[in-house]
């Protein structure tokens, strides 16, 4: 949500201030930001509460596909015979693989340290940021007083008000990776990106899982078919789907829970162990001081900004999820560089950012990705379109990989090559993608993509074969005709 007209007029800083730039989170939005401070030499400080690199690096996008990983091999060894194989067995302690996880994280850790930002030229201070006034943060017992704030300070997972809830320990995104023991039978709340990725790879390594989901199917933000793809593919390796349930509590007895739900008016008990909250994210955007500054909220609770990134302060930016567009990494580094290129230049040319080519993907298998509309958008905002869906089916790579679950399928204006957005399911899908979000950005239609040699056998050739079928569906049939009269002619 965005406001043009909530500035209010410009402020005057106290006197000579300590930075240029001052950026509250140090996970992906607030990395990205303090590194273009540093880049251009403006003196920057970063400020981080708990861990350097964020949700990104330690509860999200990093451990969970460590965690995939593992769990994609479990499930290659339980289908080795697709592959020709009589059996194949594992030994493993799923502590071991947890283990692994925090290894990953570590392995990475040195990108987003403390120390890379130093030598960078970034002062880092470790502590709760308190914004005392426009122009002063306070950490600890230090006042940094700075020209420019940007709020970096991300999302945590939503908790329900749910009865019964506070009797069991339940799990977030943000604590599962303390796990050692492999939950027997895992409900997780919730059906979307998170739960997905999390949910599959937990069943593929042993636990008996369950997704509840409130609405009617699993990843309700995309179309039908993908959800129906992907929700088929769970049942068959014996996730149990429960969509159209609504959670009204927990019971527990001892150490025995379930909760119970409503499904057609019908209650239902589901039994479980452990249970992970999948809900969304709410953006980090109280107990620093936004409140009494009066910085200006969306319903949502997100960070209100204009088209430059800018709070109702004209000197204090905001970026990723605590900014509730889009709470995806890569949007947070890319509008990381916007808020700080504005924050620094702005008096003399500021920059909106673009969020007309936005990919995305869950990485369940078969994986799903997205860039630009898909059918459920193009028809709420009533834009016509023509569509194509090459089916993974027929594409030799997939075959010979036993991966030939999925689609891609390509929207069109209509009459035309101009790509309106393209979804995709199938292995590998969000690099398969990368494609079409360079065409789209850079305005490449079909017919190029078509016109460009792709290495055989390849997932990407699936991209050329959609292509091709929207070029076969579009040929001009008087020519062919013409065509077939002139062959014809020349037989004689």
């Amino acid at each position: 949500m965005k406001n043009k007209r909530h500035c209010p007029p410009p402020l005057k800083p106290p006197g000579r201030c300590d930075y240029n730039l001052c950026v509250i989170g140090a996970g992906a939005a607030g990395l990205v930001a303090a590194y273009i401070g540093a880049a251009v030499r403006a003196k920057t400080a970063l400020i981080e509460a708990h861990k350097m690199g964020g949700d990104c690096l330690n509860t999200g996008c990093v451990p969970s596909k460590a965690l995939i990983a593992a769990a994609q091999f479990a499930h290659q060894a339980s289908t080795a015979q697709t592959l020709g194989f009589n059996r194949a067995t594992l030994d493993f302690e799923f502590s071991k693989i947890m283990d692994r996880v925090k290894q990953v994280i570590q392995k990475i850790d040195p990108h987003d340290s403390v120390d890379r930002y130093t030598r960078m030229g970034v002062d880092c201070y470790e502590g709760l940021a308190r914004i005392v006034s426009p122009f002063e943060v306070r950490v600890g017992q230090t006042v940094l007083t700075t020209k420019n704030i940007i709020v970096a300070t991300g999302a945590s997972p939503f908790v329900p008000e749910l009865p019964g809830l506070d009797r069991v320990d339940y799990l977030t995104s943000d604590t599962v990776w303390d796990l050692e023991d492999l939950p027997r039978r895992l409900l997780i709340l919730g059906a979307g990106p998170v739960a997905c990725e999390l949910g599959q790879a937990f069943s593929r390594l042993g636990a008996r899982v369950t997704l509840v989901q409130r609405g009617e199917r699993i990843l309700k933000q995309e179309d039908p078919d993908v959800s129906d793809c992907l929700a088929d593919g769970f049942k068959s390796e014996g996730i149990q789907v429960l969509t159209g349930h609504t959670p009204k509590k927990i019971r527990t007895d001892g150490r025995d829970h379930s909760l119970v739900c409503t499904h057609d008016n019908t209650p239902v008990s589901i039994s479980f162990d452990r249970i992970l909250l999948a809900l969304g994210r709410t953006p980090n955007a109280n107990g620093f001081g936004l409140e009494e500054l009066g910085v200006k909220l969306t319903p949502s609770r997100a960070i209100l900004t204009d088209d430059f990134l800018r709070t109702n302060y004209p000197n204090i930016f905001c970026s990723g999820d605590v900014h509730g567009l889009y709470q995806f990494t890569h949007t947070a580094a890319h509008e990381s560089w916007y808020a700080a290129v504005n924050a620094l230049f702005g008096k003399f040319k500021k920059f909106k950012p673009d969020y007309t080519v936005i990919p995305r993907a869950v990485f369940t298998d078969p994986e799903t990705a997205r860039v630009g509309l898909n059918e459920m958008e193009a028809i709420a905002r009533n834009i016509p379109y023509e569509k194509v869906v090459y089916p993974l089916a027929d594409l030799d790579r997939a075959i010979a990989d036993s991966k030939d679950n999925g689609f891609v399928k390509v929207l069109t204006t209509p009459g035309k090559d101009t790509i309106l957005g393209v979804t995709i399911v199938g292995s590998r899908a969000s690099d398969t993608i990368a494609e079409f979000v360079l065409a789209m950005k850079q305005n490449i239609g079909l017919n190029k993509i078509l016109g460009t040699i792709h290495i055989y056998p390849t997932m990407a050739e699936a991209n050329k074969y959609a292509a091709g079928m929207w070029k076969k569906a579009h040929a001009p049939k008087r020519l062919l005709s013409f065509l077939e009269r002139y062959h014809t002619w020349m037989r004689r």
